[in-house]
């Protein structure tokens, strides 16, 4: 029936950070917190959809209408955002088959499809651009150069190759890139790939980009047949290289067309090549762009001169390096710098390393310490972290660190200036992380604490019933106080969101969280301890009680009672007589459970406490007692001691101020369906009038919210009978008046069905 709403939940409006100190930061508050596109909601509709619009074939695959023709731009981007949605399989594959679809650019990072269905689905396209990255190892690289060389269109024309990561069978080689005469970009990192493979790309006659990054080659000596073409080139991690420093120089020296050059390094490696390339003169004389990071014995010095020499250059990577230090970096114009010295640096390297681990950790690691006292809102920053977490879900470093940036990004305060989509997506990727690695306690404990924000919980879209699974669990773990606290109070708002249908299915959880709860509630009421986690712990038994007819049975048989009854004789404040009233009045609109309460020790408790000169703390009282003497069935040998309660409660109630008066405690329900079961009972206008004043009570305080579920739930019909029934007394019935004018002033357009009889 009611539960308790957590103090200071409701939406925050959104703080745009100053356009004129930080540009990127406004541009990503504005582009996350708009809307999506009206083409991009009708993609996700129909990939939501795709099940219902096609057909089968007898492979199983799936196939579109025969009347469906989608134009290249719109076919690109629906294999895209498939992709990334994590949606595309052999199944869903058999959409692009035939020519309905007519595709160009091809981008399926990390899908998971068989070779079988890739050739079929894709490689009669004219393919120009794809990108490969990261599929799954059911589709080998040799097998998708062995489908785009079957069309000769494809190994004419296709432009860019991007088969980052790769997987090929163990000492397998690459079938020869040669044939693909067309392109222009290749990207090889991660891939088995030899010097020979090396020596046939180098002829193509196209060639401008290339990505050899932690491949077999052991020579580059091949790129001089390329040498005047190839603008950008990157070796980073290059493990097997076997030729000296100079021999690698003298091969650079004669690439005289390159702009980017990226010879960074593991941090495992230690090379010192970026040292002796500083010290070249009259070397890579178009070069805009050079990635040094990780290199050994780089100093400031050394990268200032080389760049001095060099005007035109505009990025400089100097992250795991001691270089980028010095004034002449903090105050270039022009340049950026992926390094560690700065925000700006360590933003770019976050940026510009988002799909290597190695400096990402780094880059991560120099964020969190930039952090410590953060001040500032920064969701550019933010959403770099989450890229880097989307990008690296299994690795331990990364996510760690990462979750303890992300709580320094939105600390007190801050999570009020981030976008909720945003928001969104980071709480997505804790809890991914929180499954991938579920005995490292401090990532676990980084999720709990984000969790913790009220911004987070309340405004943030999310599976709460996926978190709650995770929050109870850790509920009733006791190898660290400091994460049960967070899992109670978490708890304690989580209940909140879920409906009953979710708490169902929450049997096993709600088990072991009720038993906890109360053993926690028993230990601090024997310390006569009140303090927050305590306050919590009430907070959660009263919400996951809402409407929860198992959770009221697990309540009752872990001997729930007997705590109620010693918090009620250890503490007399409002506020926790409140909640703990609150939980009772929850168990007491159980009808079976409702002799459970008539001890003699519980109800001297709850008829003091109806005589409280506390509203708040009447109110709730008043509300186990009309639920409890409701039922005839449960007073047959004691119906003169009901009477009297029912008298008790009629006189109380004339006490009270007017229905429309102000609690401190907030009183909310999710339904008044409980309230309807005490209307019907014309021979105790003392229960009608409790009930119809709470349903008077919250309509006043949010009639949008509670006279729309008037009507949504039959209420206001209902209202309208007890009004004209004979047997209505006068005060209910004055009361019912005052609950259909209040309707009547908030929602005076409101067409009455035909159903509904009676003036209101």
């Amino acid at each position: 029936m009611v539960h308790f709403l957590h103090p200071m939940l409701w939406p925050r409006g959104l703080v745009l950070p100053n356009a004129q100190e930080d540009p990127l930061g406004h541009c990503m508050v504005q582009e996350e917190a708009s809307p999506h596109s009206l083409f991009a909601i009708c993609l996700d509709v129909l990939i939501a959809h795709l099940e219902k619009w096609c057909s089968e074939r007898p492979d199983g695959t799936l196939c579109l209408p025969e009347y469906w023709c989608f134009p290249q731009e719109i076919a690109d981007k629906f294999l895209e955002r498939l992709a990334w949605q994590g949606k595309l399989t052999d199944r869903t594959a058999g959409i692009f088959q035939g020519k309905q679809m007519s595709l160009k650019r091809l981008k399926i990072q990390k899908a998971k499809l068989s070779a079988a269905a890739f050739t079929r689905a894709f490689c009669h396209h004219k393919l120009v651009d794809v990108d490969a990255a990261s599929v799954d190892p059911e589709l080998p690289a040799p097998d998708i150069i062995h489908g785009l060389g079957s069309n000769a269109w494809i190994r004419e024309n296709l432009q860019c190759l991007v088969l980052d990561s790769a997987s090929a069978p163990e000492n397998s080689r690459l079938p020869t890139l040669g044939q693909f005469t067309g392109v222009h970009t290749l990207s090889v990192a991660n891939v088995s790939f030899w010097s020979e493979d090396l020596v046939s790309v180098s002829q193509l006659p196209n060639l401008e980009s290339l990505d050899i990054s932690n491949t077999h080659v052991t020579d580059i000596s091949a790129l001089l047949t390329c040498k005047n073409r190839l603008r950008s080139f990157t070796m980073h991690y290059l493990k097997c290289l076997a030729m000296s420093n100079s021999q690698i120089l003298a091969v650079i020296r004669q690439l005289n067309r390159l702009r980017h050059l990226d010879i960074s390094d593991h941090g495992q490696l230690r090379s010192n090549l970026a040292f002796h390339l500083l010290q070249q003169e009259e070397i890579l004389p178009e070069l805009v762009s050079l990635d040094i990071s990780g290199g050994t014995d780089v100093t400031d010095a050394a990268v200032e001169s080389f760049l001095r020499q060099r005007p035109e250059m505009r990025f400089v990577g100097l992250l795991s390096t001691d270089a980028g230090y010095s004034d002449f970096f903090m105050t270039k114009q022009g340049l950026k710098v992926a390094g560690g010295a700065n925000m700006s640096q360590i933003s770019e390297s976050l940026s510009r390393y988002r799909s290597r681990s190695c400096f990402l950790k780094e880059a991560l690691y120099r964020l969190f310490t930039e952090t410590l006292s953060l001040h500032t809102i920064m969701p550019t920053v933010l959403k770099l972290v989450v890229i880097g977490m989307r990008n690296h879900p299994l690795d331990l470093p990364v996510q760690f660190t990462a979750s303890a940036c992300i709580l320094n990004l939105i600390h007190q305060d801050l999570a009020r200036g981030m976008p909720v989509r945003l928001l969104s997506e980071a709480i997505c990727l804790l809890l991914k992380a929180m499954k991938n690695f579920p005995y490292y306690q401090q990532l676990q404990k980084n999720c709990l604490l984000f969790l913790t924000s009220s911004r987070i919980l309340v405004d943030v879209p999310f599976d709460r019933f996926d978190v709650a699974k995770l929050v109870l669990g850790w509920l009733c773990r006791r190898e660290n106080p400091k994460m049960q606290t967070m899992a109670v109070s978490i708890t304690s708002v989580l209940a909140l969101k879920l409906s009953p249908k979710e708490k169902d299915q929450l049997q096993e959880e709600l088990i072991l969280a009720v038993k906890e709860l109360l053993a926690i509630a028993r230990q601090k009421t024997t310390e006569n301890l009140n303090d927050v986690t305590f306050l919590f712990t009430l907070n959660a038994l009263w919400n996951l009680t809402d409407e929860c007819p198992s959770a009221c049975k697990y309540f009752i048989a872990n001997d729930g009672l007997s705590v109620i009854i010693q918090v009620l004789e250890t503490f007399s404040e409002s506020v926790i007589q409140n909640k703990v009233l609150g939980l009772l009045n929850n168990v007491a609109e159980v009808r079976e459970l409702a002799s459970a309460l008539m001890t003699e020790d519980l109800m001297g408790h709850i008829v003091s406490l109806l005589h409280s000169e506390n509203i708040e703390v009447s109110f709730f009282a008043a509300g186990v007692v009309a639920h409890l003497t409701c039922d005839r069935q449960h007073w047959l040998s004691r119906d003169r001691q009901r009477n009297d309660l029912l008298q008790d409660l009629h006189l109380t109630m004339q006490n009270w101020p007017s229905s429309q008066c102000k609690m401190s405690a907030l009183v909310t329900y999710r339904s008044f369906k409980p309230l309807y079961l005490l209307l019907g009972n014309f021979s105790q206008p003392e229960v009608q009038l409790w009930a119809l004043w709470a349903m008077h009570h919250v309509c006043s305080k949010n009639p949008s919210k509670y006279c729309k579920l008037l009507v949504e739930e039959g209420g206001l019909q209902l209202i309208c009978d007890i009004q004209e029934h004979g047997q209505t007394s006068a005060q209910v019935r004055q009361m019912a008046a005052s609950i259909l004018g209040d309707f009547r002033m908030h929602f005076t357009g409101y067409q009455r069905p035909p159903q509904l009889q009676g003036p209101f």
